[in-house]
């Protein structure tokens, strides 16, 4: 962010303020596709939502997707057209079981966001507590953290997509909120780590502080144009690691 002093603009460096962000956090929200890990780093977004457009053609039903629809790379984004034309319905549910299975196999072979281990071990042990806040299958979730000894660093802490209530995705704030209800978290204690602008919408809709992790420039701009400060936004997790060691 940029601050006026006199006729000299001042550029704060995001390292800076993070020793502040880290002692008034006690609760963390985590994105998980991205800050956590890269989900779809061994098996493809394009490849899973291909495999969506395919379950629907075994059910009779990809007439239904337009050209767009059939052609995007977006998992989600099938999904997310069809429970809002059918909400709650068998085809939505089962479309959901779907896409749950194919992350649950993304999931064995996703990619660990570097730092981020050692940092959630570090900060729970300095007495921080943790959810996951994700659209992401809390199942997928939690089998990928049982793979890296992680765990119990957030259970019973998973807030992920719901078949029956997929109009509560970020950026609806829903998942946020169930987390700060079930921790007793207040807002100013608690911080937010996504990668997107749906995280970032969902944690100021709670007045939750938001620190964004950006692995490589498009995912930087993305938050910028989100109107995201630069200064809240992390290209690497390692500094939030030394500051968050620097508390013990």
């Amino acid at each position: 962010m940029a601050a006026e002093t006199g006729q000299t603009n001042v550029v704060t460096h995001p390292i800076e303020s993070l020793p502040k962000q880290v002692a008034l956090t006690r609760h963390i929200l985590f994105d998980f596709d991205g800050p956590i890990c890269r989900l779809f780093a061994g098996y493809s977004a394009a490849d899973i939502a291909q495999a969506q457009v395919k379950w629907l053609e075994v059910h009779g039903r990809d007439g239904l997707l337009t050209e767009q629809e059939r052609f995007s790379p977006d998992p989600h984004g099938v999904l997310g057209t069809f429970a809002k034309r059918y909400p709650g319905s068998d085809l939505v549910i089962g479309l959901e079981e779907h896409l749950t299975q194919q992350e649950l196999l993304a999931a064995k072979y996703a990619y660990p966001t570097p730092f981020v281990d050692v940092l959630i071990q570090t900060w729970v042990a300095v007495g921080a507590r943790m959810a996951i806040v994700t659209n992401n299958s809390p199942r997928a979730v939690a089998d990928y953290l049982g793979g890296r000894g992680l765990l119990s660093c957030f259970t019973p802490h998973i807030y992920g997509r719901v078949a029956q209530e997929l109009h509560h995705l970020k950026p609806h704030p829903e998942t946020l909120n169930r987390a700060l209800r079930a921790m007793g978290a207040a807002p100013a204690s608690s911080l937010m780590i996504g990668d997107s602008e749906s995280d970032y919408i969902a944690a100021r809709a709670v007045g939750v502080r938001f620190l964004g992790y950006a692995r490589n420039p498009r995912k930087r701009q993305e938050l910028l144009d989100a109107k995201v400060r630069p200064e809240n936004i992390l290209d690497s997790l390692e500094p939030l690691l030394t500051a968050v060691r620097a508390q013990r």
